[in-house]
């Protein structure tokens, strides 16, 4: 074997070295939530048992206390409501006004542009007690109400930017050939401007589902019945009690949720990592 050829399998052997424990590296949080979700109790308790694999028979016990004793089931559906909510306001709000700036207002646009991303970077708290104020005046306390009404208010402005970077990467002469087919402003930006960027927008879905799940200061704080809990308050709330963790119960909780979002990223991450890149650099 040649010296250039043995240099190249040893690349490659690196390259495959690191893949690999990147992979490992970034799997093992759902093999641990998933061992532990059907671990039995004294399963997991046990300090002298090997935590990698089941020491005992696995258990649905866990899985039956979430769904049995809590209303997890609930939540989900919570949740999933919020997020589809938030998700048709965002992209309502944040196509156009994405589109506007890159468009129809020049430089005038990139500083608009980077202005809104600016108050993307407000922490929450901040934002809490004007928030606070406006669901109390419309009376949407301990409502989902309050949770849709509030989350467009991060999610608007992020989302607004990384659009903004899909449409200047869309030929202008694409849209001047629309219009001269007989299209209005409004056509064109429908009918081709909005197919070409799916990119984009599947970019902004995952980005808005994946805060609205894991949000938890305005879920937590402007609802109060259990039965209007997320997910991401339920299952802290009710499975934690002072010093006590129901490790079992908590890990199937968070699994649950999490594999769909983790399925949504591994089938459009190749688009996802797109609409981020192009966002970031145009």
């Amino acid at each position: 074997m040649t010296p250039g050829r043995l240099g190249r399998w040893a690349t490659r052997a690196v390259s495959a070295a690191l893949l690999a424990a990147f992979a490992v590296f970034a799997a093992f949080p759902f093999y641990w939530m998933l061992i532990t979700t059907f671990k039995q109790t004294p399963d997991l308790m046990n300090r002298d048992a090997n935590p990698f694999i089941f020491n005992l028979p696995p258990t649905l016990e866990h899985v039956r206390i979430l769904f049995h004793d809590t209303l997890y089931g609930r939540w989900l559906f919570n949740t999933l409501l919020v997020g589809v909510l938030v998700v048709g306001i965002t992209l309502l709000l944040a196509l156009p006004a994405g589109y506007a700036l890159a468009r129809l207002t020049g430089r005038t646009g990139e500083r608009l542009g980077i202005a809104i991303f600016l108050t993307y970077l407000v922490p929450p708290t901040l934002l809490f007690i004007p928030l606070s104020r406006v669901v109390a005046t419309l009376g949407l306390q301990d409502s989902l109400w309050s949770l849709v009404v509030v989350y467009p208010s991060f999610t608007v402005p992020f989302s607004t930017w990384l659009l903004m970077g899909f449409f200047k990467a869309i030929p202008r002469d694409l849209e001047e050939a629309a219009l001269i087919d007989g299209l209005s402003r409004f056509g064109a930006f429908v009918r081709v401007v909005v197919p070409i960027s799916v990119a984009g927008i599947l970019t902004v879905v995952i980005f808005t589902f994946t805060l609205v799940t894991q949000e938890f200061v305005y879920a937590l704080t402007f609802i109060s019945p259990v039965s209007q809990y997320t997910v991401s308050v339920g299952v802290p709330t009710f499975l934690v009690h002072g010093d006590v963790y129901f490790w079992g119960s908590l890990m199937a909780g968070c699994f649950i949720a999490s594999v769909p979002i983790a399925i949504v990223y591994n089938f459009f991450v190749d688009r996802f990592i797109a609409g981020f890149t192009m966002g970031a650099i145009k």
